[in-house]
């Protein structure tokens, strides 16, 4: 009896909270390397593990359960990136059949959709079987309309490995690619000859039916948040929408999370427990407390798969397996434990679910909570456990969420209070009850989707005006990686019991994540940061006390804005608070297209653009024109007075002259004007076009870049701003000869990222993103030897 008692409390401590914190850990280390380890490194290294996990004592347990960690993790990432599309590959057009995997997004000029390709061997060796992420760019919209969830198609595609942009707070698409295990992105090619193989079947063809049934029974506008809740269909939301949701600290409920998958999965319990009530008789054969599991984890997996097995409900759905198999077992386990062991079967299961916010934001949750509230002594009132609940979330995910998002909703507590049980116990029960009458008969469900509207919209109107608060989103800058740790200690700090000494003292170790230290330029110095906003140009400009935005990449009308993807992530995540200048180098979409985007997160009215580019509020940039901030002189070099607007030889050319060197900013000008420019440039005598840094025109095209203008520049760093792989074929191989030849240093956005540059008392410093920050799963690495002058559509 004694042994056995033994055996299962080594069991239990084998997979314990120690080993969940080793596994962990072990995961992290390994996502956070620079590199992917080699296979042959990582398979002796998971048997060495598992042997020291199972075999050896307590204190050699934690290094076992690391090894597997970080072995198993890498093995996983590894095989992730290996079924991504080859470099080689990616200047062809293929045929392929597969299934649409997801609900098509209808947009205005295209749709967007996941697509698995066939595995058989009439397909593409380097596609059979992969995930691909798809467009059809037309304006018929009805024509694109005819794609369905669950049919099969056959079709030509254009493809490319995942790519994204990299800027400081900017999302990571190529890590979303590797957690997604996405192998390309690519747009159809000649859809008019694309074949329809079969109709639309399976989950995700009933998804899309209930979620048609849900719009058609519903005409109210919150018919939209009703299938979010439902189904977790979230493509009716526009940009408005998510605004007021993040303002709130609400997207954790709008879609189906987590917390949907439990409230299923404890309704199904429910039920086996009444119905175990009414007839005792049924606890002879089965216990209630084991029927009541076995429901809860069949429900859960029930209504993961009509959420389309998302990766949130997946990880949901694991933990609540582990927990149900934990009662079925009849083995004492305490809520520690419990979390334990579903974090070790989701490591397991899928490691590299640790690069996605819901992992962290899951467990620390349940985490604080089990620590936190009390476990005996006399219960405390509904209410009162409830408001504990909800303060102790708040206050230990705080940092988690400030590390992860950038930002703190100062309204969400508040939000939370009201939405937690209104939309949790009241709107999804409704809107949930609605999709299992209508999964019973067609149309049974209408009413509970019509009523779970009317309480949204009782609601909702109370979290827009909460969202229109100054106060409601508080963006904060990108901390060093030291605060997030900081702040849980003093999350942890604050949480103890009260009467423990100096908890004021804790507020102090939340000061670098709240308030880093924004590393300002002192007086005459400047930084300058080339955003990576892809075919375009964005600049940002800071001295002491003064931040100037120089263009504001390109936009299509309803959708991809670089202002709003990519230039206002990097300026919160910088900490700019506002903007003392805007200036448009000229009216071309990919530098202008993201000015209203900007302009609405840093209202101002200190514009300058050339006269008649048509910039609302904008006053002329005219060559002469000079102005210093803090020791730092800023000067317009062109266009001169009367010039007419020419659209790129009329752009503003800026620049700026620092105690420590000088930059110029040309936008899209030609050879043209570069050499008018080289000739004033002789007559005034000034040297004006000398500089340290200069930004190369027109992205490096071929009519621009004239070698009287290079040489006359003297430049060490030539800064190129362009979109990998974009269709113009920029910047040419001549011109970055040129620029070399002159001997300057040539850094391109589509290579590095965002371009960082100094200019301070200790020297120039100047580094891309992808140096600065490296991933095991960067794209650059992957295309060194690609040919340059690829065609793709932004994503």
């Amino acid at each position: 009896m004694a042994k056995g008692v033994e055996i299962r409390a080594t069991t239990v401590a084998a997979f314990g909270p120690a080993a969940a914190i080793g596994l962990l850990g072990g995961t992290a280390v390994s996502l956070a390397a620079p590199v992917l380890s080699p296979v042959l490194l990582l398979l002796p290294l998971l048997v060495v593990g598992v042997w020291v996990w199972r075999r050896c004592g307590r204190a050699w347990r934690l290094l076992g359960v690391a090894l597997v960690g970080f072995a198993w993790t890498g093995l996983h990432a590894g095989y992730a990136l290996s079924r991504q599309l080859p470099p080689e590959w990616e200047r062809r057009q293929a045929t392929v059949s597969g299934r649409i995997v997801e609900m098509p997004a209808h947009e205005v000029r295209r749709t967007r959709f996941a697509f698995r390709v066939d595995g058989g061997d009439d397909q593409p060796a380097p596609l059979r079987g992969r995930l691909l992420r798809l467009s059809w760019y037309s304006e018929d919209r009805v024509e694109r309309e005819r794609l369905r969830a669950g049919q099969r198609w056959r079709w030509k595609l254009r493809l490319r490995a995942p790519r994204g942009l990299r800027n400081p707070g900017g999302a990571d698409a190529e890590k979303y690619a590797l957690m997604q295990g996405l192998s390309a992105n690519g747009y159809l090619v000649a859809a008019e000859q694309a074949q329809l193989l079969a109709p639309a079947s399976g989950l995700e063809a009933l998804r899309e039916r209930l979620s048609d049934r849900i719009r058609d029974a519903v005409a109210a506008p919150s018919s939209r948040y009703v299938r979010a809740l439902a189904l977790g269909d979230t493509r009716a939301l526009d940009e408005r929408d998510w605004e007021v949701l993040r303002a709130n600290g609400l997207t954790h409920l709008i879609a189906i999370s987590g917390f949907h998958v439990g409230l299923v999965a404890g309704f199904f319990a429910l039920i086996v427990r009444g119905v175990w009530r009414l007839r005792p008789g049924l606890a002879r054969r089965w216990p209630r407390p084991i029927a009541a599991a076995s429901a809860a984890a069949t429900g859960a997996l029930l209504y993961a798969a009509l959420a389309g097995f998302a990766l949130p409900t997946v990880r949901t759905l694991l933990m609540i397996a582990v927990v149900a198999g934990v009662r079925l077992s009849r083995r004492p386990f305490e809520g520690a434990a419990a979390l334990a062991l579903a974090a070790i079967a989701v490591l397991l299961v899928d490691p590299l679910a640790v690069l996605g916010a819901g992992f962290w934001l899951s467990f620390l949750g349940v985490a604080w909570l089990l620590w936190c509230l009390p476990r005996s002594g006399p219960r405390p009132s509904l209410l009162r456990e409830f408001l504990s609940a909800q303060g102790v979330a708040t206050l230990g995910l705080l940092p988690a969420c400030v590390a992860l998002f950038g930002q703190a909703s100062l309204a969400g507590p508040l939000a939370n209070l009201l939405a937690v049980p209104w939309w949790g116990l009241v709107v999804v029960p409704l809107a949930l009850i609605g999709t299992g009458l209508d999964l019973l008969w067609t149309g049974a469900g209408e009413g509970a989707w019509r009523l779970a509207a009317l309480c949204f919209d009782l609601s909702w109107p109370c979290f827009e005006r909460l969202a229109t608060g100054g106060l409601a989103l508080w963006w904060l800058p990108q901390a060093p990686w030291f605060a997030l740790p900081l702040a849980l200690l003093g999350a942890f700090w604050l949480l103890l019991p009260r009467g423990v000494p100096g908890k004021p003292l804790a507020l102090l170790l939340w000061l670098p994540l709240l308030w880093p230290d924004r590393n300002l330029p002192q007086p005459g110095e400047a930084e300058l940061t080339v955003i990576d906003v892809g075919q375009g140009l964005s600049v940002h400009v800071r001295t002491a006390r003064h931040e100037l935005l120089y263009d504001f990449g390109p936009a299509v009308v309803d959708g991809y804005d670089a202002g709003e993807r990519a230039v206002l992530p990097t300026l919160r995540a910088l900490g700019v608070r506002s903007l003392d200048r805007l200036v448009v180098s000229h009216a071309d979409n990919d530098h202008a297209g993201g000015l209203e985007a900007v302009a609405r997160a840093y209202p101002g009215d200190d514009r300058r653009a050339p006269e008649g580019a048509g910039i609302a509020l904008a006053r002329a940039c005219v060559a002469g024109e000079a102005w210093t901030w803090d020791g730092v002189r800023f000067r317009f070099l062109h266009p001169p007075p009367y010039f007419p607007y020419l659209r790129n030889e009329s752009s503003c050319v800026l620049r700026i002259d620092t105690a420590h060197g000088a930059v110029l900013l040309t936008g899209d000008i030609g050879e043209v004007v570069e050499r008018d420019l080289v000739r004033r440039d002789r007559e005034s005598g000034r040297r004006d076009l000398r500089a340290d840094v200069v930004l190369v025109p027109h992205h490096g095209s071929r009519g621009s870049s004239d070698p009287a203008f290079v040489a006359a520049t003297g430049a060490r760093h030539a800064l190129i701003s362009s979109g990998y792989g974009n269709r113009y074929g920029h910047p040419k191989p001549q011109v970055l000869t040129r620029w070399r030849a002159a001997g300057a240093s040539v850094w391109d956005t589509s290579r590095g990222g965002a371009l960082r540059l100094r200019l301070a008392a200790e020297g120039l410093e100047l580094e891309t993103r992808r140096q600065a920050h490296p991933r095991l799963w960067d794209a650059a690495r992957r295309v060194e030897a690609a040919p340059p002058g690829l065609s793709y559509r932004p994503d």
